[in-house]
């Protein structure tokens, strides 16, 4: 069983910035592509941003590119998602989650998740 543990969210106001972590095992996190999404209530979980096994490739959602950051740190197995700029249409749950192979942006590409952070963005 991988267990994927987010840290970092929290209450913020319009215009600030949050940094989440998600810790993930060794072996199972260092090789694999890994992704950050968020599930606002009443919406369905949307992808938010991924990145390669090495940190050489990123993806990010329209809706966050040019605010959002998205790196990791494979000594530590940890993946980082620093959000700035936040506006209050940031507020969900955000999930990080493993890769298992395909479209990157489809939550049925990934197999592995975490119990995700609270974001909330007063205005």
């Amino acid at each position: 069983q991988v267990e994927l543990v987010e840290s970092g969210g929290g209450l913020v106001q319009a215009g600030g910035s949050l940094r989440l972590s998600c810790a993930a095992p060794g072996r199972t996190f260092s090789s694999a592509t890994m992704g950050w999404f968020r599930q606002a209530p009443g919406k369905e979980r949307e992808f938010v941003a991924a990145i390669s096994w090495n940190g050489g490739s990123t993806y990010y959602a329209d809706s966050v590119k040019g605010r959002f950051t998205i790196s990791r740190d494979n000594a530590k197995n940890t993946v980082y998602l620093q959000m700035n700029s936040l506006k209050p249409e940031d507020t969900a749950v955000y999930y990080c989650a493993r890769h298992w192979g395909g479209y990157y942006y489809s939550t049925e590409r990934y197999d592995y998740w975490g119990q995700g952070t609270q974001v909330t963005v007063s205005s």
